[in-house]
């Protein structure tokens, strides 16, 4: 009878071997056979931001990981080697690669590309994420960007947004009168109707523009990033809720013939690692952001308040005369509108019945409780 410990021993050994020939006859992908792709990726952030430079990287790394080095993604963080707001002026000319934004930041040169990272009074993160994937919206995408050259998809979500920080308090429409704010896209457009003036400044900007009086007040993302940047130092007013940013969308674009140059195979790795890096993302965001609400309340001096209810509605209207004026002066934008507020109409129908109406019974409950 052979002994215990050299049946484990054979054993071990046959496993071995056997795996040993396993490795020397497993199939290797064809794309890992040719010479490996070196990409450059540009951010419109600094990619030490937290969540989302390191979303990014984790992104780059899962990839190259996956590829098994076949892809390999360098990651750049505003100004490294460009502008942060030229990143789709350097994804279209082939500059670089890849590039990581909100695709309102090029509103200027794509009117109709606000409504793939986020609309006033719109849909929340899931709804953007099923109007994009299932309602018609990466279609609309691709024909945005197809004269730029560009290849768009969502990669990110910060999930929905806080209100944002003000110097002064708002009580009243008109305090919005003359108010210098940090906020991009359709956001902005709805309070110049209100009478303020809206600036697009850079993320790694907006502290010190705040806090030496060059703008009055800021939307950024929500409690976490806010917190990390300091903005409760320099304003003493944080509004909820983000009647402007719902559900914003980060997007990945990448140069059209570079994409058309990669196998399949890499293609799909890119696709899945994005799609992961959109899931993680807001999952972290929301995770943090309610640690660091519960902190700003406890640990600041910080009033965090609601927009009051005729504020709100006023600035509704304004978002409806926003996008009439968008949609007049743009046919694809006055297209995508109608695809999106279709979808919108159904999808605030079924959040009605469901999760609204759940977290109504909470709130209500809670209320009795207490």
């Amino acid at each position: 009878m052979i002994k215990r410990r050299e049946f484990l021993r054979r054993g071990g050994l046959g496993a071995a071997a056997l795996g040993s020939s396993w490795i020397a006859t497993r199939s290797v992908p064809a794309f890992a056979k040719k010479k490996p792709f070196r990409w450059r990726l540009v951010m419109a952030i600094p990619k030490t931001l937290p969540i989302w430079g390191a979303g990014v990287e984790a992104f780059a790394d899962k990839v190259k990981l996956l590829s098994d080095g076949a892809l390999d993604i360098r990651v750049y963080g505003a100004g490294e080697l460009v502008p942060a707001l030229g990143v789709l002026d350097a994804v279209s000319a082939g500059r670089v690669e890849m590039g990581h934004a909100a695709s309102y930041y090029w509103q200027g040169k794509i009117p109709s590309a606000v409504f793939f990272t986020s609309v006033p009074f719109g849909l929340n993160a899931a709804g953007m994420r099923s109007w994009i994937s299932y309602g018609g919206g990466q279609e609309l995408w691709d024909e945005a960007y197809k004269p730029f050259g560009v290849l768009a998809m969502p990669a990110g979500n910060t999930g929905m947004q806080m209100g944002g920080w003000f110097k002064k308090p708002i009580n009243n429409i008109n305090d919005f009168k003359g108010l210098k704010m940090r906020i991009p896209g359709l956001g902005g457009a709805v309070i110049a109707k209100a009478g303020a003036k809206p600036m697009l400044v850079a993320g790694g900007e907006i502290y010190t523009n705040l806090s030496t009086g060059v703008i009055d007040a800021t939307e950024w993302v929500g409690p976490y990033h806010d917190y990390t940047m300091g903005f409760h130092k320099v304003a003493d007013y944080y509004y909820t809720p983000g009647w402007h940013e719902p559900g914003p969308v980060l997007e990945l674009m990448i140069n059209q013939k570079k994409w058309n140059e990669l196998p399949k195979e890499l293609q799909q790795i890119v696709r899945t690692c994005a799609a992961e890096l959109d899931r993680n993302m807001q999952a972290e965001w929301l995770a943090k952001d309610a640690i660091y609400l519960a902190k700003i309340k406890k640990e600041t001096k910080v009033k965090v308040l609601s927009f009051p209810a005729d504020v709100l509605s006023s600035l509704r209207g304004y978002a409806e005369q926003s996008l009439d004026e968008l949609a007049a002066h743009d046919p694809l934008a006055n297209k995508i509108r109608q695809s999106f507020e279709a979808f919108r109409s159904q999808f605030a129908e079924h959040l009605r019945a469901t999760e609204f109406a759940y977290w109504q019974s909470e709130f209500d409950s809670s209320k009795k409780d207490g």
